[in-house]
């Protein structure tokens, strides 16, 4: 199972390394001022061992879409893109974004080193029990958030 929890393991696929794999490059999360790299399993998989066995056979549907050829081109990866991305952000908001918080906490940060509008926005979620995932959609993908409806954001 751990084998499947590698960089190298998400983008063994063309559909990985062409689509997401180019755009996670680009961000914080790839190359960031303090060396930290998070990787695919580090955002989409669980840590702990019942939730990573859950991930992972939800995960396997997947492998039916590489067969279909579900997202085998650019252009249908996109046509699926905020589909996919929805179903992504749904089970981060169903786990609290867990993932996330691997690294992120509310109690780890320091709100004397946000800046200002960071640092009410933070105070404001922790008030309002909100997630990660409630702000930052998209962070280490194409921003999909034009084809969100209103009510979705």
């Amino acid at each position: 199972m751990e084998a499947t929890n590698t960089l190298d393991f998400c983008i063994s696929c063309h559909e990985m390394r062409d689509n997401v794999y180019q755009e996670y490059k680009k961000t914080i999360h790839y190359t960031n001022r303090s060396g930290v790299r998070a990787a695919c399993p580090d955002c989409h998989v669980p840590k702990d061992w019942t939730h990573k066995i859950l991930r992972k056979i939800q995960a396997s549907n997947e492998l039916y879409h590489k067969i279909v050829g579900t997202v085998s081109t650019p252009e249908k990866f996109d046509a699926n893109r905020l589909e996919m991305a929805k179903r992504e952000w749904a089970r981060m908001k169903a786990s609290d974004s867990r993932e996330c918080r691997n690294c992120h906490a509310f109690d780890q940060m320091d709100p004397e080193k946000q800046k200002q509008r960071a640092r009410k926005q933070h105070e404001n979620a922790q008030e309002d029990g909100m997630t990660c995932i409630d702000c930052h959609k998209g962070i280490a993908h194409k921003p999909v958030h034009q084809g969100l409806e209103e009510d979705e954001e």
